[in-house]
């Protein structure tokens, strides 16, 4: 009888146990559940006491990287559109930070901040500049959105993980960067597209792996594709190549490159379509008026003598690239060696003041669209990048954090525990596209709306208008330089042409009055 009694619960207790397995097995919301039913749940457990915890055992909101604890925590809560305010002051040391940017409100500006509870949360926000105006290209635009995602190629990221970006990009009418992995099935979700040109032209190379015309015309023509970016190099691996063991290369991976599947897959260190700058322009001419689609260029920032060399031919040419995407030394969602992810090209704030200095004193920086990436998903780092020349943004692993990733930084181990960065089919399917499109789009708007916030502050209607007087940073307790000092601007340097200008503030500037506050009384002046 005693042992009856013993079995009952604890027969009841693994009942429930299973029952709980179950449903996380079904539902679709958490992918870390999906995959890890029941031990899953014990990440949300230390999560919702993790605060306690840290505070008097592990570490602070502020000393985990590469996204600290509050980081992560705003972007998860912009993507489920929770409360993703902050209380009781900030607990950032300012103080004694050197480097640390404040931005500059302003008493009286241009643009009044409307008081409406829901004021930003749906703000169109496009570039300030028409991408291939300048130079003419037959499918110049200009972009909706500001706030784009970066090059994350499928192979590196899944096929699940690339179809709810692509179909979050469509949600927020905003760009998906392909990468160089090629034009997957998963990137015809309804996002406009990037394609990326790496040095082993996946997707448009010939069975000898050289480039093809021929195919880049093709698949442009049958897929959205509003832009051709040509990769020199990147943040996490500057001028390395690649390899794909051939373990991952799938059917999949092999038709969307144009590789033989399971057979180790090698992306170049260079480019064999051109050797120097003057081949470069060459080649970017020829992609243009083959295609008529604006056409750039992505690197990360070294040695300066490249970026001269280019600017002169610009100048002098006639021949030119239509934007400029600047990825930061930070590293970012591709697997490096260790030396070249902590010390090898500058961080985006360096790199990029150098070469929009170059373009500005060739006179070239209103015919450039300036693109940044390297943490630039979080609007502090944002609006310092808006205010040194950038015209957008591109978000890579901010975007994964919105869609379900822990920052466990088994990227390149082929384990993701959340099905972001694997190919392995049990941990992908626990990543639900339809549901973390929604989740992305959220974060991308919630971005758009804090950068809107920001520029209102600071006396102007859009991100693009806020200039180098605008920020300050912090050399410690008792000083700061204003930021065109700091990298060494001209004051107007940052800012778009007056005519580009004049066009965002009319794009911008509703009809309904701003501010939203009680009309003025008979005393008031002026």
């Amino acid at each position: 009888m005693t042992w009856a009694r013993r079995a009952v619960p604890a027969a009841a207790a693994a009942a429930a146990v299973v029952a709980l397995a179950a449903r996380d097995l079904i539902q679709r919301d958490h992918a870390l559940l999906r995959n890890f039913p029941v031990l899953g749940r014990a990440r949300y457990v230390l999560e919702a006491i993790g605060p306690e915890l840290r505070q008097y055992i592990v570490a602070g909101n502020n000393e985990e990287r590469p996204f600290t604890r509050d980081q992560r925590r705003w972007v998860y809560a912009s993507a489920k559109q929770q409360n993703n305010y902050f209380g009781f002051g900030t607990d950032n040391d300012i103080e004694y930070t050197p480097g640390y940017p404040i931005i500059k409100h302003r008493t009286f500006g241009r643009a009044v901040p409307p008081s409406t509870p829901t004021a930003g949360h749906d703000v169109r926000l496009p570039c300030a500049k028409v991408l291939g105006a300048a130079r003419g290209r037959a499918h110049a635009f200009r972009p909706e959105s500001v706030v784009n995602i970066s090059g994350m190629s499928f192979g590196s990221l899944s096929g699940n993980a690339i179809a709810a970006l692509n179909k979050g990009a469509a949600l927020a009418d905003c760009l998906q960067n392909t990468g160089e992995g090629g034009l997957s099935p998963y990137h015809r979700n309804g996002g406009d597209l990037v394609f990326q040109l790496g040095t082993a032209y996946f997707g448009c190379r010939d069975e000898q792996g050289r480039f093809s015309l021929d195919r880049l015309k093709e698949l442009v023509a049958g897929a959205p594709v509003k832009a051709l970016e040509i990769k020199l190099s990147q943040g996490a691996k500057p001028s390395l190549g690649g390899l794909l063991p051939g373990a991952k290369v799938s059917a999949e991976i092999a038709a969307t490159r144009g590789i033989p599947a399971g057979q180790d897959c090698v992306s170049p260190s260079r480019h064999a379509e051109f050797s120097d700058c003057d081949s470069l322009l060459d080649w970017v001419e020829l992609l243009a008026a083959e295609t008529g689609l604006p056409v750039g260029i992505k690197s990360a920032v070294g040695d300066l003598g490249f970026w001269q060399e280019l600017a002169t031919l610009m100048r002098d040419t006639g021949r030119g690239v239509d934007f400029v995407t600047i990825d930061g030394g930070e590293g970012g969602t591709g697997a490096a060696p260790l030396i070249f992810t902590d010390s090898v090209s500058l961080p985006f704030q360096q790199g990029f003041s150098r070469v929009y200095k170059i373009f500005a004193e060739h006179d070239l920086h209103e015919q450039v669209v300036f693109v940044g990436g390297g943490k630039l998903g979080l609007p502090d780092n944002a609006v310092v990048a808006f205010a040194l020349g950038c015209d957008m943004v591109n978000v890579g692993r901010e975007a994964m954090l919105s869609i379900g990733c822990i920052q466990a930084q088994k990227c390149h181990t082929d384990t993701c525990p959340t099905g972001v960065a694997t190919q392995n089919t049990w941990l992908a399917r626990g990543l639900d596209p339809s549901l973390k499109s929604v989740r992305a789009a959220n974060y991308l708007r919630t971005l758009r709306r804090d950068l809107v916030k920001v520029a209102e502050a600071c006396g102007v209607e859009h991100p693009g208008l806020i200039d180098t007087d605008a920020v300050e940073i912090l050399d410690g307790r008792t000083g700061s330089t204003p930021l065109h000092e700091v990298y060494g601007y001209q004051r107007h340097w940052g800012l778009p042409s007056a005519a580009d200008q004049a066009e965002i503030v009319r794009l911008m500037t509703p009809e309904a009055p701003q501010g939203g506050s009680a009309p003025p009384s008979a005393t008031a002046v002026g």
